[in-house]
């Protein structure tokens, strides 16, 4: 699905599958691809990537919002290209002290090591200007990215469209959910594009929807 000509959303929408939806960011300079998602069903986002007559090899950078495996598992497809891999550092420490507890699972950190750790503040990708934000809430190190140019507010499993992500899973946390949730919806965003969901349009619907939430579902958490 295009949004813009530089910006893609590839859509999970199996009910009775989990996998994320992944975002797209193209320019002249470079490639951005946000949340690859479980690696068994990542041919949804290959096959998206055709039809931009692109592959994995023109990925630049992959982003993960956070480190849950419908959110990461796909990054270790990128091994065999020149592609970064970035998170933010609190989520890494996280999964590396989860996966000790699943030997069971045979986790191979080296096949999710990251290039660097996103900061708070700009992050700047040739021609790509991103905010990071660290918005913790859903797990210890989420982060939610703002493409100010576009208006794009890319949220992980913070908040979605009539929804907010779980709180009830390791490191979750209530009250970090809200102050971070607060704190993004004064950006004024153009598009809220989540984890999971459907996207919402238009500055006027985001804010009716961050409304929504905190009326309606932060006394639950």
């Amino acid at each position: 699905m295009n949004l813009t000509p530089n910006l893609h959303a590839f859509l999970w929408n199996s009910p009775n599958i989990n996998n994320c939806n992944t975002y797209l960011i193209t320019t002249p300079e470079k490639n951005i691809l946000i949340d690859p998602g479980l690696a068994p069903y990542f041919d949804h986002v290959a096959r998206g990537l055709e039809q931009l007559k692109m592959s994995i090899k023109d990925i630049d950078l992959v982003i993960c919002t956070h480190a849950h495996p419908d959110h990461i598992d796909a990054v270790y497809l990128f091994d065999s290209s020149t592609t970064l891999f970035a998170m933010h550092e609190t989520e890494w420490l996280m999964f590396q002290e989860a996966a000790a507890y699943l030997n069971g699972l045979n986790i191979d950190l080296n096949r999710f090591n990251p290039d660097f750790f996103l900061d708070e503040g700009e992050l700047k990708v040739g021609d790509i200007a991103l905010e990071v934000f660290h918005t913790p809430g859903h797990t210890p190190g989420s982060v939610t990215l703002y493409w100010q140019e576009t208006g794009a507010l890319f949220t992980g499993d913070l908040i979605f469209k009539e929804g907010l992500g779980r709180t009830d899973l390791p490191g979750g946390d209530g009250e970090q959910t809200k102050d971070s949730i607060r704190r993004i919806d004064a950006l004024g965003a153009e598009w809220l594009l989540s984890g999971h969901g459907d996207i919402v349009a238009g500055a006027a619907m985001v804010k009716e929807n961050f409304e929504r939430i905190e009326k309606l579902l932060f006394q639950y958490i």
